[in-house]
């Protein structure tokens, strides 16, 4: 598989494929094709379909295989940010945003994954659950906004506004820490919560999560009735 990424802020990804070589993606993210490819739809497994639906996307997968002859295949993104390609080993899985998952090669595995402590966790908003990816492959990973890199070594931290964290080496520890103080919590228009990732590893933060986008607009959205 070659693949070429165009277009930032609403890049796609086109990916030129073998006779025979396949493509996943979890939600209809597919724009345009050659005629040659064919989609199949499956679950990949009852326990790995409901830990999908859990992370945000879909229980079902679409694989798009080339036949007869090289194919092309393209994925777009779904918000104004970029596409960023990602190699996965075994060695090497990643840890990404709740549907920030968007097409692969046929040897990466989608997993749920969990931050460390559910407790406060449950209440973090879309910084606790996120996406493992795993096996081996190139995956393409959805970065809202421009997305920012950092090498972390062992031990060294950054606490980031819930919902920036892009992705991580799955080496990373993720946790999740109540903002201290009363009336930082009231009047800081920070949250309750914010993101811990500790290090070792590589960390990708994004500047412009959908969720934030979203509470900028909402007050200008007119109530029904007014």
């Amino acid at each position: 598989m070659k693949y070429n990424i165009i277009g930032e802020p609403m890049p796609v990804v086109q990916c030129s494929l073998d006779a025979g070589e396949s493509m996943i993606t979890e939600r209809g993210s597919m724009v345009w094709m050659s005629p040659n490819m064919t989609m199949t739809t499956n679950a990949g497994g009852l326990g790995k379909a409901f830990g999908r639906m859990f992370s945000g996307e879909s229980i079902f997968q679409n694989i798009y295989t080339a036949q007869g002859g090289p194919g092309l295949i393209a994925f777009a993104s779904s918000f104004p940010g970029s596409i960023r390609a990602v190699e996965i080993t075994p060695e090497r899985p990643m840890v990404v945003q709740k549907t920030g998952f968007l097409a692969s090669e046929t040897g990466v595995e989608l997993s749920v994954f969990f931050q460390k402590r559910f407790g406060a966790g449950l209440f973090g908003g879309e910084g606790f659950i996120m996406q493992r990816l795993s096996g081996r492959g190139i995956a393409f990973v959805e970065i809202d906004g421009y997305g920012v890199e950092y090498q972390l070594g062992p031990g060294q931290q950054f606490i980031v506004d819930t919902g920036n964290l892009a992705m991580c080496d799955a080496t990373c520890t993720i946790d999740i820490q109540t903002v201290k103080g009363v009336k930082n919590v009231l009047f800081g228009g920070e949250g309750l919560f914010h993101t811990v990732v500790t290090g070792p590893g590589r960390v990708v933060l994004q500047t412009m999560p959908v969720s934030g986008v979203a509470a900028a607009i909402l007050p200008y959205i007119p109530k029904s009735g007014s």
